[in-house]
């Protein structure tokens, strides 16, 4: 057997992959507010849906939601009354957003990443009326590219929120992992050829986040940041 000559692999600098963060379920404790809202949003125009069907929606973008509504429910709804749903949301979800908090971890993750200089980055299915809340509660640097549903053209379980977020990294997406609680989330990395990483904080099952593609799958943001070296960032 001829032993392949690695010499030249010595000292070979292989650069940090980047991490591209969802929001809602995956850094902050969200995912039941917006199921709420999306609830009573959907009620003044007259649709009552139970919770756990708008639950296994969260993640994708409204307009998706709302399409996906329309043929569950067989309720066409005009285009004007579906923007009184999608305002009704936003409106709702405004009035208990003091009742959200980041998840265990989640602050403390983040800072690691930065002060370290390992590139990461937010990409939410939220628009940034609803998003900047969230996202303000962290105190990051300004420098930390943040891409809301109103910058692209199409949201998850679309990628180009996570394409977009690479972009402003400077990184390529199949150098990046993409974290998030959604099984939306998980389809969108693939679709960017990003690896994935599931949470368990938003309420996906384990066996769900790894059929949609998970390469790892942690409790929450705590339990990831202490298990970092799994996915290639050393300390």
């Amino acid at each position: 057997m001829t032993v392949p000559d690695v010499s030249g692999l010595q000292g070979l600098e292989v650069p940090q992959p980047a991490l591209l963060f969802d929001l809602d379920g995956t850094l902050v404790d969200s995912v039941y507010q917006h199921v709420t809202a999306w609830q009573e949003a959907l009620a003044e125009v007259g649709i009552p849906l139970s919770v756990w069907r708008i639950h296994r929606r969260i993640g994708m973008s409204g307009g998706l939601f709302l399409d996906a509504l329309q043929r569950e429910t067989g309720v066409p709804l005009d285009p004007e009354t579906l923007q009184r749903v999608a305002d009704a949301h936003a409106r709702f979800y405004l009035q208990r957003a003091d009742s959200v908090v980041p998840l265990p971890g989640a602050r403390e993750l983040l800072h690691h990443l930065h002060d370290r200089g390992i590139p990461f980055a937010i990409a939410t299915s939220g628009a940034r009326r609803t998003a900047a809340s969230a996202i303000e509660m962290f105190g990051l640097p300004a420098d930390v590219p943040v891409v809301t549903r109103d910058l692209v053209e199409r949201a998850k379980p679309d990628p180009h929120l996570f394409l977009a977020a690479a972009r402003l990294l400077g990184v390529a997406p199949e150098h990046s992992f993409v974290v998030g609680d959604s099984v939306w989330d998980l389809l969108a990395a693939q679709r960017a050829r990003a690896l994935g990483i599931g949470l368990l904080s938003g309420g996906y099952g384990r066996e769900e986040l790894e059929r949609a593609g998970a390469y790892r799958v942690y409790a929450d943001p705590a339990e990831m940041l202490t298990r970092l070296e799994e996915v290639g960032v050393r300390p």
